[in-house]
């Protein structure tokens, strides 16, 4: 008994589209008529609904057995490939798996058998070694950014999972970009290509430079935040020092921003995304990490403080703007001592930055942080009830609320955030004593 929750119209309504595009139709195609499907396609250009269509196509909702299994190579695509699998509503169990999660929390989700398991190649391989997953009834095997898993150095551990899985009938390997190589442990040897990389710039897409004075672009980059006003832009920057110092400054300048790298703790990057994405900050300053996985809708500005070591960089950098066919622009800030990359338009604007200028507009969000969530039984619905009650907010003073496992994120207009603190920072939350503050 095949899967009877598929229904593409409330799907596409679920994510405010109207109809699949050219590349998520094709995959569908290809998936039904073949067992290996390569899907070559750009960031943002909807990659992920075009394989979890053909993977709920293949679902059986009559086994109670995880049937099919995603590896990525980090956990912010693990997690968003949650969301858009959640919100497809198709009643299937689905669990992530991936390092800094409490492994703890997964095992008593893998308990009963999701049939959907998203995650990181080495949290896999340690589950599969525990005896946590049941490895010889997943029938269909997903390799999304597999050559940023190799890249990373998870060779070994893919492989081992791969290895485990006995029963594999079905294998899509996607990326965003092209590649040559072909993992051998993924036993690959006819598969159907989908090529969708035109390597066009997107039409929407503007590049523009900025020159800096001095090789310190500190001040520089200052002065383009100040230039561009209060739109969303990330910072690229090529080291994790380098982040910390570039967002201490910007703080110390008036500009409110928080940054993420790859050596936070995930309550740290929880909170940095969370507030980047729900408005409490318009300035994200952060590694190449962000340049892939994360899906933030509306991102204006893609600012490179520091040039990207390669094109394939770069391209992916970019790739955060100008997504679902908005605009964007990608602006590069280039030092005396620095050239524009060979790879960039040779017809890239210039920006003349005004000598005085002032500061953005401030963000008029904030962000409450609430310890606790889904696995305290607690949801969007209970929170908006708790803070509109307690709080005695409208709705319309409550922004994006995030609910994780054991945490939540709520945006709050700033102008009520301080009253609606002190209302509710001493009551219980469904009956829990909960930990209320503004996320640090």
């Amino acid at each position: 008994m095949q899967n009877t929750h598929y229904s593409l119209p409330k799907i596409l309504s679920a994510f405010k589209i109207e109809a699949l595009n050219d590349m998520q139709i094709a995959s569908i195609e290809a998936n039904k008529a073949h067992d290996n499907v390569l899907l070559l396609s750009a960031t943002g250009s909807g990659k992920t609904l075009a394989y979890l269509l053909p993977i709920l196509e293949l679902l059986d909702n009559s086994k109670k057995t995880t049937q099919a299994l995603i590896i990525v190579p980090s956990r912010e695509l693990a997690l968003q490939i949650d969301q858009v699998f959640r919100t497809m509503s198709t009643g299937y169990k689905v669990t992530c798996c991936y390092g800094g999660h409490l492994r703890e929390t997964e095992e008593n989700n893998l308990v009963e058998a999701p049939a959907l398991i998203i995650g990181t190649p080495g949290r896999l391989a340690d589950h599969i070694r525990r005896g946590n997953i049941t490895a010889d009834t997943i029938e269909t095997l997903v390799l999304d950014e597999f050559d940023k898993s190799l890249e990373f150095g998870f060779e070994e551990e893919m492989s081992f999972v791969v290895g485990s899985l006995p029963a594999i009938k079905k294998r899509i390997l996607v990326s965003a970009t092209d590649s040559d190589e072909m993992p051998k442990f993924i036993n690959m040897k006819e598969a159907v290509k989908l090529n969708f990389l035109t390597g066009e710039v997107p039409e929407m897409l503007a590049y523009q430079y900025v020159k800096s004075d001095d090789n310190d672009k500190l001040q520089t980059l200052f002065h383009l935040l100040c230039f561009v006003g209060n739109r969303s832009a990330i910072i690229f920057c090529n080291y994790r020092d380098a982040v910390e110092r570039v967002s201490n400054y910007l703080k110390e300048q008036g500009i409110v921003n928080v940054y993420y790298h790859g050596a936070l703790e995930q309550p740290d990057r929880d909170a940095a995304i969370n507030k980047f994405r729900n408005g409490s900050s318009n300035v994200l300053v952060t590694t190449d990490l962000a340049s892939r996985g994360l899906d933030i809708p509306n991102i204006r500005y893609i600012i490179h403080y520091h040039l990207p070591d390669k094109e394939e960089t770069f391209t992916h950098r970019n790739g955060r703007t100008a997504r679902q066919e908005a605009s964007g622009t990608v602006i590069l800030i280039v030092s005396p001592e620095e050239e524009i990359p060979e790879y960039v338009d040779p017809n890239i604007l210039e920006i003349e930055l005004p000598e005085k200028q002032d500061l953005p507009e401030k963000p008029k969000w904030t962000t409450f942080y609430f310890s606790a969530g889904k696995k305290n039984k607690i949801n969007k619905v209970d929170l908006v009830g708790f803070l509109t009650q307690k709080g005695e907010l409208k709705k319309e003073d409550i922004g994006l609320i995030e609910v994780k496992d054991f945490t939540s994120y709520v945006a709050i207009r700033k102008s009520k955030a301080s009253h609606t603190l002190n209302l509710i920072k001493d009551h219980k939350v469904k009956g829990q004593k909960v930990k209320i503050e503004v996320a640090k």
